[in-house]
């Protein structure tokens, strides 16, 4: 069970502490936790107040969100690529960006498709806001819940409507890459090694069909809300996507997952 120590313990730590969202599979989170545990780097798990207040946390990392990570006195990384390179440079080895510029340009733009602002994680994001706010028999804390991530996350009905494709387009692009690299006898999306975006996509992967209750125990709510039944994005995903999420678990990840 893993173990967390609150924020006003940890601003007085030094070493790199990590906020996450205890119990809570959120797929920048789970990404972090990959990357970190393939670095085989130690490090602190602060816990951020699910759905609640976390004024300690705003004011030691100027936002609220998870992940988020802080190294000794070092400005607070709450990015998924600023936390990429901080854990390149504390951890070199093995490393998870490539050395050579056109593997490292197209694992970053992938990456970016997956973690970024309008990517694939932020439209299913918006698609599950969009499913509380339109239930007329959500739960009033359910419905409050996803208000304030709608304000937080710019959610509008006319940016929901069009999530769907957006997650579809990005599910092809992953596609056609891992086809091309299995042509050239590659196991990995980028190149011949490991890269970051197999980690990346290993977990937002969860948001269409997350892992067995026996590898990654997660509340009933959360398994129901991330399993992805919509036509559009469910007609992109491939047997082989989800074959290689399940290699990056079964080869480099933790399991089972301990949230």
């Amino acid at each position: 069970m893993a173990q967390y120590v609150e924020v006003e313990d940890a601003m007085k730590m030094s070493g790199l502490r990590v906020v996450l969202s205890p119990g809570v599979p959120g797929p920048w989170s789970e990404s972090a936790k990959g990357i970190l545990h393939v670095k085989r780097l130690p490090y602190v798990k602060v816990r951020q107040n699910v759905g609640g207040t976390n004024e300690p946390l705003r004011r030691w990392t100027a936002q609220e969100t998870a992940p988020a990570f802080v190294y000794n006195d070092e400005r607070p990384r709450s990015l998924w690529n600023d936390q990429l390179y901080l854990v390149e440079r504390l951890a070199p080895t093995p490393p998870l960006i490539p050395a050579k510029v056109e593997e490292r340009v197209r694992m970053f733009g992938l990456a970016n498709e997956l973690c970024g602002e309008n990517g694939f994680g932020w439209s299913r994001r918006l698609m599950l806001i969009h499913s509380r706010l339109s239930d007329p028999n959500a739960p009033e804390a359910a419905r409050k819940g996803a208000e304030y991530l709608g304000r937080k996350y710019d959610y509008s009905a006319a940016a929901a409507a069009g999530a769907a494709r957006r997650c579809a387009d990005v599910i092809e692009i992953f596609a056609r890459q891992l086809a091309l690299q299995r042509e050239r006898g590659s196991r990995f999306l980028v190149g011949e090694e490991l890269s970051a975006v197999d980690i990346y996509w290993a977990c937002f992967a969860a948001l269409l069909q997350p892992l067995p209750d026996e590898l990654c125990p997660m509340p009933r709510g959360f398994r129901q809300m991330y399993t992805c039944n919509d036509p559009t994005i469910m007609g992109a995903l491939t047997p082989a996507l989800l074959e290689h999420r399940d290699f990056i678990y079964r080869e480099y990840l933790e399991l089972p997952v301990d949230l």
